[in-house]
């Protein structure tokens, strides 16, 4: 179905865009030019999570973050890979590196959502 692109729509679009980086819902608030009540901009991620846009990171301090999904050419987000959250600064971002989870005899994967946390590549030279 096609959806309508809204200002708002269009807007956290961009955000994610020139961020590079998972966001949260108030790092996306914050940098939003428009002043985009807190419910449009969780239907809008959750719409793009549902449309394979962006895929959603549930973070150790309990946040939920959201990444465009780059390289995904199917409906929904499924390469696996982990995420990693710095202690530090607080960036969430994807690690490139896809990984694949041993699992016992009859056991199928079909996504999962994996989370490290430490300090990043530019906290840990400090």
């Amino acid at each position: 179905m096609k959806r309508r692109n809204t200002q708002s729509k269009q807007e956290i679009l961009n955000v994610l865009k020139e961020s590079g980086k998972a966001l949260s819902h108030d790092m996306i608030q914050s940098e939003i030019p428009s002043k985009t009540d807190r419910a449009t901009i969780y239907r809008v991620l959750n719409r793009f999570c549902d449309d394979g846009i962006t895929h959603r990171i549930v973070g150790d301090d309990g946040k939920q973050y959201f990444a465009l999904c780059l390289d995904c050419s199917q409906k929904k987000h499924k390469h696996n890979h982990f995420h990693f959250r710095c202690i530090e600064c607080g960036k969430v971002e994807c690690l490139e590196n896809e990984i694949t989870v041993p699992l016992p005899e009859g056991y199928v994967s079909q996504s999962f959502n994996g989370l490290i946390s430490g300090l990043c590549k530019d906290c840990s030279k400090l």
